[in-house]
């Protein structure tokens, strides 16, 4: 079974989630950018499946981070 889809639909969405990131966007990018390439050669499923999980739940920790960076701006703005 081919992971190719999924894995390639995460890097995506990690990039584009990187934009926002507080080092900055080349800090991201070629940390994930090494990230992957490390893993490249992996074929064992459960392994890439595992992987594919935690990547998902990288995504979900960086749109919390994100939405707490907008909930403290606000707060700060309007100090409510």
């Amino acid at each position: 079974m081919s992971y190719r889809r999924e894995v390639v639909q995460l890097y995506k969405t990690l990039l584009h989630l990187g934009k926002d990131y507080p080092s900055g966007y080349d800090f991201f990018r070629k940390r994930l950018h090494r990230a992957f390439m490390k893993n490249k050669d992996e074929n064992d499923p459960e392994k890439i499946k595992n992987m594919i999980a935690h990547g998902q739940y990288i995504v979900k920790e960086l749109e919390a981070l994100y939405m707490l960076k907008k909930y403290r701006t606000l707060k700060r703005r309007y100090d409510l």
